[in-house]
């Protein structure tokens, strides 16, 4: 496919926000790609070269990008940077600049772009900035404006189609099954499975659905993580489970799923399917040494803990270790870490994701053999309120924010990114009316005034609406940000930032500053309350009116472990909405402006 041809795609995506119409024309590329190209033109798409787990970037900055820019117009790069000052935008910069200078032939092709892009990503060593930049060049000189723009937004992250994978998924459905339900379901669980979209197509383009059954789990390659839903008290837990249940520990730390080779070789994955073994090495180190017999995939919580006293500590101190590259050895010192493992997916015989939980759980005690570093959730199966409730204080006496309630019936196999009532989480703040924290997406900033003029005042936050594929704002929040928290902001959401509102996102407020959802931050409030501005579950109470959190406040923590569609969903708000103490509905300014 000439590259003419996907930009041109593109362009029609990028001039609607309705879902049907994006599935309709991803349909009609899918028809227009060979096999050995759907892989590529669908990690493209996604802004991705690879599936996102392997961690491949192309490692460009905006000022990178800015010189091979000036250096294939033959422009001075102060040129450059004032155009893209004025625009704000690298791509409709190139887009402009490129209309007055014709590309050089033979046209672009779709794999010539792809390869030109991952020579970009592998350039590395002295001299990789120079090489990256050489690249990128010779790309932009054979490109005409239209693809010159989206080769830069690729390169920059900042692609913008508002593309996610549940509407690809969509559009394999109904191009190689025909739209089925149950085609659906097969294409979405081979995806949930395997991680990558070019896989789940090239496999539907050859072999049809049928050829969906060769995903199989594999160590090295994440699945999606399933997924609880939320529970307002333990009396309603236990009807859910119809009368019996095993609850564990609710460690508040970071989810991960940790993938172990035969020979001992470990990867450690996030929910959001980064790889961040290089973050924590001691449990590289130590966890093949605690399993019996390998390969496995293993799922748990890594937490800080008091090396004195063998408590566990407060997350924000293992979430300082994200990203770091240097210290570590320091780090380790300063917060050492537990991964208590509460799953087992693949053990020496071979998958356990479609067993029982009970069967899975006794597996796992038998793989693991537990130090200080290394051990299972507590777990305790409890057939009586009063036995749940006395876990309950025993979970949070040891520092855990809760319990997680797990089905024991045969049906409980692991629903690999998928929401269900399988498992239930029951925290400690349902006991409060509506302090439950809640993890919004920011979407949108306002500016400050008096103290903070000059700064965002506060955020607009949203939550993710799963069967419509967008963000919905719930909050406008300020309160819970300190000086130093302010002024980090701008740095933090500065990748993000857009000029016009996200195709995916629904207001009906208009923030000073639009960001790409991405960021995802954990806030608190005294209730949720109707709002005719908000759009959360719009019209899902009453009609009009959307779902506001009334008094938000930050509560300091960024969810870094989490994208954007992992966040609070509107059908969680709106259980949360429904579960708490009853007051009169709002709809006042209060409510409204939330």
């Amino acid at each position: 496919m000439k590259f003419a041809e996907l930009v041109a795609t593109y362009d029609r995506l990028d001039a609607t926000t309705k879902r049907l119409e994006m599935r309709a024309v991803l349909v009609e590329l899918l028809g227009r790609l060979s096999p050995d190209e759907l892989g590529e033109v669908l990690y493209l798409s996604q802004g991705l070269l690879r599936p996102e787990y392997e961690g491949i970037e192309l490692g460009v900055a905006d000022s990178l990008a800015g010189r091979a820019l000036a250096d294939a117009v033959g422009a001075p790069e102060p040129r450059i940077t004032a155009a893209v000052r004025a625009s704000g935008d690298l791509g409709s910069t190139a887009e402009a600049m490129l209309a007055q200078v014709p590309p050089n032939p033979p046209p672009l092709e779709v794999t010539e772009v792809y390869a030109g892009l991952y020579a970009i990503a592998r350039a590395s060593g002295e001299g990789s900035q120079e090489a990256k930049v050489g690249f990128l060049v010779a790309l932009l000189r054979r490109a005409t404006p239209t693809e010159a723009k989206y080769i830069l937004r690729i390169v920059l992250g900042r692609l913008r189609l508002g593309v996610r994978e549940m509407t690809i998924l969509d559009a394999l459905a109904e191009k190689y099954a025909g739209g089925s339900r149950a085609g659906r379901v097969r294409v979405e669980a081979a995806y949930n499975v395997s991680s990558d979209l070019g896989l789940v197509a090239r496999l539907l383009a050859t072999e049809g659905v049928e050829g969906l059954g060769k995903v199989r789990l594999e160590v090295g390659r994440p699945i999606r993580a399933m997924l609880a839903e939320r529970s307002p008290d333990l009396a309603d837990v236990l009807e859910r489970m119809e009368g019996r249940t095993a609850l564990e520990y609710k460690y508040d730390g970071l989810r991960v799923q940790a993938h172990v080779f035969e020979d001992g070789t470990t990867r450690l994955f996030s929910r959001r399917l980064e790889d961040l073994s290089g973050q924590f090495p001691e449990l590289v180190r130590d966890l093949p040494k605690a399993l019996v017999r390998r390969p496995v995939i293993v799922e748990g919580e890594r937490d800080p803990i008091d090396p004195d006293t063998d408590e566990i500590r407060p997350f924000q101190e293992v979430s300082r270790r994200r990203g770091r590259k240097y210290d570590l050895e320091r780090m380790q010192e300063e917060v050492p870490v537990c991964l208590f493992l509460f799953d087992v997916l693949l053990a020496p015989e071979g998958p356990l994701i479609d067993r029982p939980f009970p069967e899975r759980r006794d597996r796992l005690v038998q793989l693991v053999t537990t130090d200080e570093r290394i051990r299972v959730a507590k777990q305790q199966v409890v057939a009586s309120v009063e036995e749940a409730q006395a876990f309950f204080d025993e979970s949070i006496a040891a520092g855990c924010e809760g319990v997680m309630a797990k089905s024991l019936a045969d049906g409980s196999a692991y629903r690999a990114g998928a929401r269900g009532f399988w498992w239930i989480k029951y925290k400690r703040e349902y006991t409060q009316g509506l302090a439950d924290s809640i993890d919004g997406v920011v979407v949108g900033a306002f500016a400050g005034r008096g103290r903070r003029a000059g700064r965002y005042g506060a955020l607009l936050l949203a939550v993710y609406n799963e069967r419509e594929d967008r963000f919905e704002s719930f909050c406008k929040v300020g309160s819970g940000f300190d000086d130093a928290g302010l002024a980090e902001l701008p740095k933090r959401l500065g990748p993000f930032e857009l000029d016009t509102p996200p195709e995916d996102v629904v207001s009906g407020l208009t923030p000073d500053r639009w960001f790409r959802p991405a960021l995802v931050l954990e806030v608190r409030g005294a209730e949720l309350s109707l709002s005719p501005i908000h759009r959360a579950a719009f019209g899902e109470v009453r009609p009009g009116t959307g779902l506001a959190l009334r008094f938000p406040r930050f509560t300091g923590r960024y969810r870094d472990d989490k994208g954007p569609t992992d966040a609070t969903t509107a059908a969680e708000l709106l259980t949360l909405y429904r579960s708490q103490v009853k007051q009169p509905a709002r709809t006042s300014e209060a409510a409204a402006g939330a």
